[in-house]
């Protein structure tokens, strides 16, 4: 720490404040709480005084804030603020830090109680914490399952260096959400002035050529390899290095249905889809890429090929079951290890590599002509819209955009992938967790990238669990215009499938009493938007799909947020 001096009247606010900006936080993303006034007090005194501060996010739902949050943090991958109010503000919040801990993202996110409830020195917290905000065990308790790292500030003149800590833990892999309480009375306390030490990026680790070179033989020797990544697309120059590695030694990629961002080009050649069934046999060497469960059901062994791992966190810890049958482990930077491997493909057996590459070709042509003839065949549909054909008129309304596609569909989401095709870094980002965080991520991701469009592909169920009227709001207070894109099939969908597949001769088939899934009841969804001032379209006939969005698309553009419920057929 170094020893600096306050201003006079200098609180718990303005060490906390001091913290996120020695962190190197862009923003406080706050759903407000009554132990924040001296943050707030402390912003005031600085934007009076001129002074340096990182920017502050009114927000009015914990979901909006820890989701944007984390879509913030999809982009910019460095560790940002998160305040929530007590306990419960942190249970709401809950399901979004837990899908930011599944996403990678690193953040510090801090809620409050109070140590006194009325009776200690100094100012009074207010009755609140006394009758209905207080946790036995108190909210550190709460966060400890679904964040890295959980504790509490137990001190003001601690805050600083607790926060830094918090953030650097945060930062480091397996990235991810820390928590910190910190009690009211702290926040109330005078502060001395001593600041944290900025925070800087984390180092990095690598694997030695000694483990390197055997992996590489292993390739070398290979006849039939294949990669299988989630979220190899996740590391700062993960998707190039993917790329420059597959093409190198010649090695097709599968991203699975857990894939979860854009690894690899979905246009190019080497792409072989999501599906890993065809070389559970077929291949004699399986490098999984960041790719934390391959297999399912876990136990689905691959018949002969040998399984090499390259993940700087293999093990994830918060993974409750994890089977990944490894041979050999190439720990550290992912990056550097692929930037590694690719060094190493010299003096390949040409006649392989040939026979390689036609047979890839061959998987390759088929694919394009599967995905076109789903396309020509969703085209002329004429009763009604064909998820098919949404996400194909999506690709060509972002086609030379440089656009971002947010996924919270569900039995869509193989649809998106296929046919929306995203080929660039950071193009596509699947939600994490729980239902009900989409809008709020890709508003997030809008604040990290405002030049490109952001576009949220929903299903009508997700759209129904996310919190609309704060996301909304968050929208048009902020200027992250988005385009919304509703697959709306009026049902729970998956649900009804599990009913099915369960129960293919029971009491609900026989009756049709299908219960859990009916989603007809629900308004024009698209109207919520209104009252916002934002752009609405509902679209039920696949002549009017194309126009209705190349509409949503010129409102975002200009800057408002385009709202396009598009009623599918299945």
């Amino acid at each position: 720490m170094t020893d600096t001096t306050n201003s006079s009247g200098a609180d718990g606010g303005d060490a906390l404040v001091t913290a996120f900006n020695a962190v190197g936080a862009d923003y406080l993303f706050c759903s407000s709480g009554s132990e924040w006034a001296p943050v707030w007090e402390s912003l005031a005194r600085r934007h009076r005084d001129g002074l340096p501060s990182l920017e502050y996010l009114d927000l009015t739902h914990e979901t909006v804030a820890v989701g944007m949050a984390t879509g913030y943090g999809l982009v910019k991958r460095r560790p940002q603020g998160v305040l929530l109010h007590a306990a419960p503000g942190l249970l709401q919040g809950s399901m979004a830090v837990h899908g930011a801990l599944l996403a990678g993202v690193p953040m510090v996110v801090s809620s409050s109680e109070s140590t006194t409830y009325g009776d200690g020195p100094g100012q009074d917290p207010g009755g609140q914490w006394y009758r209905n905000l207080s946790i036995v065990g108190g909210p550190q308790g709460v966060a400890q399952p679904f964040t890295k790292w959980s504790t509490e500030a137990a001190s003001v003149h601690t805050l600083p260096t607790m926060v830094a800590r918090a953030a650097e833990l945060a930062w480091r892999a397996p990235a991810g959400p820390a928590y910190l309480n910190i009690p009211l009375e702290i926040l109330l306390e005078e502060w001395d002035g001593r600041e944290a030490k900025p925070v800087v990026a984390p180092g990095s680790t690598h694997s030695s050529p000694e483990e390197v070179d055997p992996v590489a033989q292993l390739i070398r020797e290979a006849v039939n390899p294949v990669i299988v990544t989630e979220t190899a697309g996740r590391e700062a120059g993960g998707f190039e290095a993917l790329t420059d590695f597959a093409e190198a030694w010649n090695i097709p990629v599968v991203e699975p249905d857990s894939a979860v961002c854009a690894n690899f080009p979905r246009t190019h050649p080497l792409h072989v889809g999501s599906d890993i069934g065809p070389w559970m046999d077929e291949a004699d060497l399986i490098l999984l890429v960041n790719c934390r469960a391959p297999f399912y059901p876990p136990s689905r062994r691959p018949s002969k090929a040998k399984v090499v791992i390259l993940d700087e966190v293999p093990q994830r810890p918060h993974v409750v079951y994890q089977v990944l049958f490894a041979d050999r482990y190439l720990e550290g930077n992912v990056v550097n290890t692929l930037r590694q491997l690719t060094k190493r493909a010299k003096d390949l057996d040409e006649a392989a590599v040939t026979a390689c590459r036609s047979a890839q070709g061959e998987r390759h042509a088929a694919e394009q002509a599967a995905v076109a003839d789903a396309e020509a065949k969703a085209s002329a549909q004429a009763d009604g819209i064909d998820p098919v054909l949404v996400a194909a008129t999506l690709r060509g309304l972002l086609d030379g955009r440089n656009g971002i596609v947010v996924d919270e569909t569900i039995t869509h989401s193989r649809v998106v992938k296929r046919h929306v095709r995203t080929s660039a870094p950071d193009s596509y980002f699947y939600v994490q967790g729980g239902l009900g965080q989409g809008i709020a991520v890709a508003l997030g991701v809008k604040l990290a990238a405002r030049e490109r469009p952001v576009v949220l592909t929903i299903g009508d169920g997700a759209f129904a669990y996310n919190p609309v009227i704060p996301s909304y709001d968050a929208s048009k207070a902020y200027e992250l215009p988005l385009l919304i894109v509703v697959f709306n099939n009026r049902v729970y969908k998956s649900m009804n499938l599990n009913h099915r597949r369960f129960y293919p001769h029971g009491a609900a088939a026989e009756t049709g009493e299908w219960l859990g899934t009916d989603l007809r009841r629900l308004p024009r969804l698209s109207a919520f938007a209104e009252p916002f001032g934002m752009h609405t379209e509902t679209v039920d006939a696949p002549d009017a799909l194309a126009p209705a969005l190349e509409r949503a698309l010129k409102s975002v553009t200009e800057g408002t947020t385009a709202v396009v419920d598009v009623l599918v057929t299945r």
